[in-house]
């Protein structure tokens, strides 16, 4: 086996933890209709058990620092894995096991908490493991394989619940739903256990000899000794130890300021407002029927994969900030189409085709981009820990946008006679404008330097 092929082994073993954060995201969507029946769930208890998800994931990406740092990148992504597993089966308990909400919630925020570890651990992973002059393509595998894991688990919920009754899918469909979840979850347990532990982790714990055998395997020698020295020289240098770290420090704190803003920033688009309530959308905002939904979402996921590939291949190439200007642009561009035909009380293939446009430009740009930002732009002393803040920070953001787009599509004010319904779309674009004001001001690029390169950006 050549040293490209076990590089790409290895990162595509790492992004299925980007794989189970799609899949369990999504898998709540496919289900939830069917279980509320079941559960006879109020409005208030089924956006408790829709939500309660993304409580674990918080918690998972804050505590996902400190893991890291003492068991390492690679023993985290395997806890993820379990508790990926664990839920997965818990959620599809039998009734005679499982007969009440909480019981269910409980296992929703153990799966959370595994997203929450993974989506910290599994970029940062790969970001460590990748030579510079491909890392962004190679972390963008993970972005890859949440939209895949998204797109997956939506055609798997619509299989499984296309061939049974409702009165089948009420009883024990979206238990099985829950259950399709192990076989991806078990596979990353498996395969996670035949990849190498981080070389620079390993240098952090001192294990320097071990380290550069991972090198070795991993790029041709004369490379690996250049990242082993440089590894070394920047712990050496400032502290081997993140405990040593004063984070108060006014360079640090402006560091990890900037990455958890535009870790915020990339929720503040509007994304999982249109990804989670994207049947709404169709249905009431653009006057689509129930018969048309599914066809569009599944568009929907499909061009979330195509422009996902466009960034991959592009973003060594163009480099981080080209990807995102273009992105927002089209981001804006998009939803002044949905916007405006709304306002104007014009909806129609204008206004899909500015979600379509929307989505693509999202795609390409603030969605994959984001994490191959947070992956590379912290200095090794700090990584760890300031991606876990970075991310805790986007699934507390994911939470406020999901809770607050449907109360802002309910409001007065948004279906009034001026806005008619335009008023979140707006809300969004003045969001997309400050990213590309951050990105320009604060954001450094960092296409093709290694990570230890980067740290002298900052000083």
């Amino acid at each position: 086996m050549t040293k490209k092929t076990y590089l790409l082994l290895i990162t595509i073993i790492s992004a299925l933890g980007g794989l189970l954060f799609g899949y369990d995201t999504g898998v709540i969507n496919g289900a939830q209709f069917y279980l509320s029946k079941y559960f006879e769930l109020s409005a208030v208890l089924k956006g408790w058990v829709v939500g309660s998800a993304l409580l674990g994931c918080f918690i998972g990406a804050l505590i996902s620092g400190r893991l890291s740092i003492r068991i390492g990148r690679k023993k985290s992504l395997i806890i993820s894995a379990i508790l990926f597993s664990v839920s997965a089966f818990g959620s599809g308990l039998p009734s005679f096991f499982q007969e009440t909400v909480t019981t269910l919630v409980i296992f929703r925020i153990i799966g959370g908490l595994g997203i929450g570890i993974a989506s910290m651990n599994a970029p940062m992973y790969i970001a460590e493991i990748a030579p510079s002059s491909i890392r962004g393509k190679m972390v963008t595998y993970y972005q890859l394989a949440i939209v895949i894991g998204f797109f997956s688990v939506f055609l798997v919920t619509y299989f499984i619940g296309n061939n049974l009754t409702q009165t089948e899918n009420i009883e024990f469909g979206w238990r099985h739903m829950f259950w399709s979840e192990l076989i991806p979850s078990t596979l990353f347990l498996v395969l996670l256990f035949f990849v190498p532990r981080s070389p620079r982790w390993l240098c952090l714990k001192g294990k320097n000899e071990e380290a550069l055998v991972v090198l070795n395997k991993l790029q041709d020698e004369e490379s690996a000794q250049a990242d082993y020295k440089a590894i070394h020289a920047s712990l050496y240098n400032e502290n081997k130890s993140d405990s040593k770290v004063n984070y108060f420090s006014k360079l640090i704190l402006g560091i990890i300021l900037i990455g958890t803003t535009i870790s915020v920033l990339q929720q503040f688009t509007g994304i999982n407002a249109v990804l989670y309530y994207g049947a709404d959308i169709f249905e009431k905002a653009l006057g689509f029927g129930q018969e048309d939904v599914l066809l569009q979402q599944i568009l929907l996921a499909f061009i979330n994969v195509v422009f996902t590939f466009v960034a991959m291949f592009t973003v060594d190439k163009l480099g981080r900030k080209p990807l995102i200007y273009i992105g927002c642009t089209g981001m804006i561009i998009g939803f002044l189409f949905l916007g405006v035909t709304l306002q104007q009380q014009n909806v129609g293939m204008l206004s899909l085709l500015g979600i379509l446009i929307f989505i693509a430009s999202f795609s390409l740009s603030m969605g994959p981009i984001v994490w191959v930002l947070l992956s590379e732009m912290f200095p090794n002393k700090i990584r760890s820990v300031s991606m876990s803040i970075a991310v805790a920070a986007q699934w507390a953001a994911n939470y406020v946008v999901s809770q607050s787009f449907p109360m802002v599509v309910g409001s007065e004010t948004n279906n009034n006679a001026f806005w008619n319904g335009s008023l979140p779309y707006f809300i969004f674009i003045s969001f997309i404008a400050v990213i590309i004001i951050v990105t320009y001001k604060f954001v450094p690029e960092t296409k093709g330097k290694s990570l230890e390169q980067l740290e002298g950006i900052w000083e």
